[in-house]
């Protein structure tokens, strides 16, 4: 699995001009599950993110979870975290998975990201969205489960 994951003082998604899920202070969270995931990765990066120390301390260094700081997270998924762009112009994106298959692993990342104790709100896996936030930082994280 993959994961973009940026520090934001607010993000929300839209779905034909309605919100359906928001956070404040926290994380937004784009995640592509790519062929050939197991199943127990979406735990294994859910525990990740949950404890990645990207939030100021009272000294302003990134010293602090979501955890400690009691901030929520926005879920979206994102097959382009997949393209491939070795040829040409156009990617593609034949590593990530199949439709119904990302779907699950995404929704099991959203439920083991919730497990963990943290306020999650999501996107509607495989809709045209409308992201908006406001980076806090800013701070953007890659995250790839194969590395």
């Amino acid at each position: 699995m993959r994961a973009l994951v940026q520090r934001v003082a607010r993000a929300e998604v839209a779905v034909d001009g309605a919100v359906i899920g928001r956070c404040g202070p926290g994380l937004m969270i784009l995640v592509c599950a790519m062929a050939g995931d197991t199943d127990d990765l979406p735990e294994r990066l859910a525990a990740k993110i949950a404890r990645l120390r990207i939030f100021r301390d009272d000294q302003g260094r990134m010293n602090r979870s979501i955890l400690d700081t009691g901030g929520a997270a926005l879920v979206i998924s994102q097959f382009t975290l997949a393209a491939d762009t070795a040829r040409g112009n156009r990617p593609g994106f034949s590593t990530a998975a199949p439709p119904e298959e990302a779907e699950r692993l995404y929704l099991a990342f959203a439920q083991a990201l919730a497990a963990q104790g943290i306020a999650v709100e999501t996107g509607r896996f495989g809709a045209d969205m409308k992201v908006s936030l406001t980076n806090d930082g800013p701070v953007t994280i890659w995250l790839d489960t194969d590395a």
